[in-house]
């Protein structure tokens, strides 16, 4: 019997590679979005398409009611995206208390009721910086508690943990992804801004794996 696993999917390019990966690894793959009340839904549309293309099992699930308690971020709020380089202290605006133990929980009740056993998350290291929840001990901890949370045991699998975003793209290229299907900048406009710490942080990538970066920037 293929085992089932849970993908928590942005439509980011981090967690497309890893979506790409279970695939390949031969998972029955079920991708999980979530609506959180974000500023735009244009990655939600993305990661639509690209489970399309994929003929992976997507559902998108609409949790925007939490910004009642959580608002504040320049992701989910009436402020400012902040411009540059993620490791600079006015990105930290873009953190989403407690996002991830929030999306994690879920998508570990969904992999119970699916009787799968896995749900995979694309933090990385270059997160770590910024997002608490994106530390390994954040991940380690959460790893702890889906151990006994259920009668079943969930494992939080995290391919890219303790590599950065140009290790992920290092990887998705080999695996010869079409980085077109994601998005990445926190604006919603037609084209990608190029300056919001999201896109630094892409762009990046691309230049130290030498390729173009298939999307069009402002």
């Amino acid at each position: 019997m293929v085992q089932k696993v849970v993908v928590i999917f942005s439509g980011g390019m981090d967690s497309f590679t890893v979506l790409n990966m279970a695939v390949k690894d031969g998972y029955e793959v079920h991708a999980l979005s979530f609506n959180y009340g974000q500023r735009h839904s244009k990655e939600l549309d993305y990661a639509s398409r690209a489970c399309k293309i994929l003929g992976v099992a997507h559902k998108i699930i609409d949790i925007s009611a939490i910004n009642e308690l959580i608002g504040g971020s320049s992701l989910t709020s009436d402020v400012d995206i902040p411009e540059g380089h993620y490791a600079e202290e006015s990105m930290k605006s873009t953190v989403v208390p407690n996002r991830n133990m929030i999306l994690l929980s879920m998508a570990v009740g969904y992999a119970v009721s699916l009787d799968a056993n896995k749900v995979y998350y694309g933090a990385h290291s270059g997160d770590h910086d910024i997002y608490p929840d994106c530390r390994p001990e954040f991940v380690e901890r959460m790893n702890d508690v889906c151990a006994i949370a259920n009668y079943e045991k969930i494992e939080i699998v995290s391919p890219f943990l303790y590599q950065s975003k140009i290790d992920i793209l290092t990887a998705g290229l080999n695996m010869g992804l079409d980085y077109g299907l994601t998005w990445t900048c926190y604006n919603g406009r037609e084209k990608a801004c190029g300056k919001c710490g999201a896109c630094q942080e892409r762009l990046e990538a691309f230049e130290k794996n030498d390729s173009i970066d298939p999307l069009s920037y402002e």
